[in-house]
């Protein structure tokens, strides 16, 4: 199995042979899993649980669909466009809030990976287990993408990848 992850602390992609509402069930099912996962790791180190995001989900899902789709992995978009400028089309600051910050993990594997091998690959990286266990976070957005081929740096191999987009506005 080929594991690649990334984390900073500041179109859909083809889909394997199954139908598109029980591909959609299992990303929804994997999506869920991960922050029941994630939940449950924060709330044993004493953090408060976390809130899905619309706004955060819509940025994690561009994201990790426009990844499979080009064939990189990186948290800056294809266009060169930072992680926190991208994510702020989706999760803008405004001036009703004070205090704005984001952060991202990404986490991909072929042929494909699930909720608990995501959150033990993120837990034992120094980087990732910081935005998991940082306190000032309240929401998130996660998006799991499959895709049956997805070229560059993925190979041609089918893949999936996770994004999870960590966010406050206070």
């Amino acid at each position: 199995m080929l594991v690649l992850l990334l984390a900073l602390a500041a179109p859909a992609a083809s889909v394997a042979t199954a139908a598109p509402s029980r591909v959609a069930a299992s990303r929804a099912t994997l999506e869920a899993d991960v922050l029941v996962q994630l939940n449950a790791i924060r709330s044993a180190h004493g953090l408060v649980p976390l809130r899905r995001s619309p706004l955060l989900d819509a940025a994690a899902s561009q994201h990790t669909a426009e990844m499979l789709q080009l064939g990189y992995f990186e948290h800056d978009s294809a266009d060169g466009t930072s992680f926190d400028r991208r994510i702020a089309r989706f999760y803008p600051f405004t001036p009703r809030f004070h205090r704005w910050a984001v952060g991202e993990n990404l986490v991909w594997a072929s042929p494909g990976l699930g909720a608990a091998e995501a959150l033990r690959l993120w837990m034992a990286s120094p980087p990732h287990r910081l935005n998991i266990l940082d306190p000032a976070w309240r929401e998130i957005g996660i998006a799991a993408v499959h895709s049956a081929a997805a070229p560059g740096v993925y190979g041609g191999l089918p893949a999936t990848a996770i994004t999870t987009d960590f966010g406050v506005r206070s």
